[in-house]
């Protein structure tokens, strides 16, 4: 049975090429696993710097997660750099942060390079669900002044919070004029495009089914047909489901849910969002929105480590909705969808070189930020490849711990740690 895109408001609203079977043996000099942002965009990195990939892929482009995020661009890399302050020091620290800033760019110099229609559109605000939020906010946006952030940021608060969002769950917005929204399918279909016609060679349909290393190359096999190459670049996040079992117990498959409402009013797209801003909330379980080009709301959050879907995404999003929106009761929805995201334990992208297989480069645990960090990922993988990259040596030292408990008993074990949160965060 053949992965078709899931049935979002994305794949209604975009065509994405087909691109053939793996049926044959073929080679190069290297093998990318996974068609997702990363996977397709290290495949443009490497073609560009002369090296031969094929990019199989087990669904179709833009299967998993790249195809059915929130389509938010965000600023930066990771939660809480300072955790890692202790190995890399400040200096490490400032240039995560400045690579956070470069990640944004290279979508925003691909997009641009390569004229692809994606419903780009600038402007971002974080949501403070309380004072503690707005202080950080404060914080952080003197920070960016700081540092000589090129775009406007500013804190808004009070009555002028309506002027971001109509929405009276929230006491402040930090608004970010350099990070924004766009329509993610689109762009990796455009991205898919780009590829083939620098050269590299996609297989859809064509799961890895297993990996044989020999001492000069790497084999990797599918139903049909098979890969020789020397370097492999492993970009299946969440949907490893065992294939290399030291990067498959760092990484936790976690679903999150979006709802879709039938096109609104322009007066009502103008209440909920008056400047046409994405924005995210800061609650454990957090809600993300935006309106897509056509005027509906895409709204999103809830994520789920226990591994199960909810039965009717659709029933149980929508409450969630209203309460942030009393003012959409009655609007009909016309998409529900889901998709498992990648959660590290540290919650940092995880880009690296295994130790043990030095011919294994790999990008994935995005933690639900992914649209920025798999296009710095993909550049800082083909550098390393081709040449010595200190930024990816910076990525690659940082560590990285298996979630406990095993295969079966990891996502019980994160669930029961996620609702202590939400719990506390409630009592607070």
């Amino acid at each position: 049975m053949q992965a078709q895109h899931t049935a979002s408001y994305y794949a209604e609203s975009t065509t994405v090429d087909e691109y053939p079977r793996l049926v044959d043996a073929i080679e190069c000099d290297v093998c990318v696993i996974g068609g997702g942002f990363t996977g397709v965009n290290t495949s443009i990195e490497l073609a560009q710097r002369g090296v031969s990939v094929a990019l199989v892929e087990g669904g179709r482009i833009g299967w998993g997660a790249t195809g059915r995020n929130g389509g938010q661009l965000i600023r930066g890399v990771g939660h809480d750099l300072t955790q890692f302050k202790s190995r890399i020091g400040q200096e490490g620290i400032d240039r995560l942060e400045a690579l956070g800033v470069d990640a944004v760019n290279i979508v925003r110099d691909r997009i641009k390079e390569h004229d692809i229609k994606c419903d780009l559109t600038w402007g971002y605000c974080d949501l403070a669900n309380n004072a503690s939020h707005t202080q950080a906010f404060i914080a952080r946006q003197k920070h960016y002044v700081d540092s000589g952030y090129e775009h406007a940021s500013y804190v808004v608060g009070g009555d002028d919070i309506h002027s971001v969002v109509g929405s009276n769950s929230y006491v402040s917005a930090f608004v970010d004029m350099g990070s924004g929204h766009l329509h993610p399918l689109k762009l990796i279909a455009a991205e898919a495009r780009v590829a083939r016609a620098a050269g590299v060679a996609i297989f859809e349909q064509s799961p890895a089914e297993f990996i044989e290393y020999h001492r000069d190359y790497v084999l990797i096999r599918t139903a049909l047909g098979s890969i020789k190459a020397s370097r492999i670049v492993i970009a299946c996040n969440a949907h490893i489901n065992g294939l290399e079992p030291t990067l498959s117990a760092r990484v936790l498959p976690a679903g999150s849910y979006i709802i879709a409402t039938e096109p609104l009013s322009p007066s009502i797209q103008r209440e909920l969002l008056p400047q046409n801003f994405a924005a995210s909330d800061n609650q454990v379980g957090l809600n993300y929105f935006r309106l897509s080009r056509d005027g509906r709301l895409l709204f999103g959050g809830a994520c789920h480590y226990s591994g199960r879907d909810p039965k009717d995404i659709g029933a149980y999003m929508l409450p969630k909705m209203l309460n942030v929106f009393p003012q959409l009761a009655g609007v009909k929805l016309s998409h529900q969808w889901g998709g498992m995201i990648g959660i590290g334990a540290n919650r940092f992208p995880q880009v690296g070189r295994l130790t043990h297989r030095p011919q294994v480069y790999y990008g994935q645990a995005y933690s639900g930020h992914g649209l920025n960090a798999t296009h710095l990922a993909a550049k800082l993988i083909a550098e390393a490849i081709t040449r010595e990259s200190a930024d990816f040596e910076l990525f690659n030292g940082i560590p990285h711990m298996a979630f406990p408990g095993g295969r079966y008993l990891r996502s019980p074990l994160l669930a029961l740690g996620m609702m202590w949160l939400r719990i506390k965060e409630l009592t607070q």
